[in-house]
């Protein structure tokens, strides 16, 4: 009898977990209406869905802040829907902040806000050498844990980075481009030169360029902030510079503007070679056409779910468990490879946010 109430215990948690989870997609309105068909006949279920999230120990709401440098960019779609899902799963709120346009001074002003409101975590892009150690050192002096997503800096004491290695991106990048380009001009774009989140990126890439020994001329060139700025300089780029060998960037913006500018000029038939960083809809289009030879994926899901799970396990442990670094992947797209991508319509590419489980076909790898 002790075992039949264990499983229905087991199922009633279960249930609890999922209604949360469904209760975070529908909104307030339709998670009341769930409560009341289908909990409603159901006392203790309901009793189980009004307490702890899956099977952590009760705690309070907590809140935790993340700090972006890009705000709108729509890279971070999937980030923000990670958070959502983690933070659903184990029974926290989020707040979405920072600067839309990469200045550092908005994204401290924001840090401090969130110190001075006392929050229960912050993640940070840390996307400046020197701009967040002070606010760092200030949220761990007054008990609030920082992590860093997205973008690192050395000597920062946030407590953990979960995110791409940026460096070994680019290195990985630059030998792609040597294996495309034998000779001659290449440019690569890059939205906000210096900026952490990206910078490793190009400097990676130029690196490998260098080691290959080919007579390559790889030229930086700042695309800008914004979406718009991005597409338009990249314009402007290959009308002055006709003679370019390849164009490639190393963020999601300057990724899918090439891929613009490819199309548009007709440039992959003339033998000029692209690619780029991440998976916006038009980036992954241009490599179905035939238009960009590759994109990197990074997994922006994860860098915010996963972020959250540290935090969540930070406070869980008393601080004690939790702080890990984590690199969230190296994976090139291309031609032979980008099908189930633009199959799927899901959360974790940022191009539904339907909650749904995908069904894997084929084999893995």
């Amino acid at each position: 009898m002790s075992a039949d109430r264990d499983d229905i215990h087991d199922g009633l948690d279960l249930l609890a977990t999922r209604r949360r989870v469904l209760q975070a997609a529908l909104g307030a309105g339709g998670a009341a209406a769930l409560g009341a068909g289908a909990l409603g006949a159901f006392p203790q279920l309901a009793a189980a869905a009004a307490g702890k999230a899956g099977n952590f120990p009760e705690h309070k709401e907590w809140k935790f802040v993340f700090v972006n440098h890009v705000t709108t960019n729509p890279f971070f779609v999937p980030t923000q829907y990670g958070i959502a899902d983690a933070c659903a799963l184990i029974g926290a709120t989020y707040q979405w902040t920072g600067s839309p346009k990469s200045i550092a001074s908005e994204m401290v002003n924001a840090m401090n806000t969130a110190i001075a409101a006392k929050v229960d975590g912050i993640a940070v892009c840390l996307v400046d050498l020197q701009a967040f150690n002070e606010p760092v050192k200030k949220a761990h002096a007054a008990g609030i844990p920082v992590f860093a997503y997205n973008a690192d800096a050395k000597g920062n004491t946030r407590l953990a980075y979960i995110g791409q290695d940026l460096y070994l991106a680019g290195r990985a990048l630059g030998e792609r481009i040597v294996n495309l380009v034998d000779e001659g001009e290449v440019v690569g774009f890059i939205a906000t030169p210096g900026q952490l989140n990206i910078q490793p990126r190009l400097d990676g890439a130029a690196d490998a360029i260098k080691a290959s020994g080919k007579t390559i001329n790889f030229t930086q060139i700042a695309s800008g902030p914004t979406v718009n700025e991005e597409v338009s300089r990249v314009d402007a780029y290959y009308a002055g510079h006709n003679d370019v060998k390849g164009m490639f960037a190393v963020d999601a913006g300057s990724t899918m503007a090439v891929a613009k500018a490819m199309e548009k000029y007709g440039l992959h038939e003339k033998g000029v070679r692209a690619g780029g960083f991440d998976l916006l809809p038009e980036t992954l289009d241009a490599i179905d056409k035939g238009h960009l030879d590759f994109t990197i994926d990074q997994q922006p899901y994860l860098q915010g779910f996963y972020t959250v799970l540290e935090m969540a396990l930070f406070q869980l442990s008393g601080g004690l468990t939790g702080p890990a670094d984590i690199n969230t992947g190296l994976k090139f797209i291309t031609q032979d490879s980008v099908q189930p991508y633009l199959k799927t319509q899901s959360r974790y590419e940022g191009n539904s946010d339907a909650q749904k489980l995908i069904e894997r076909s084929g084999p893995i790898g």
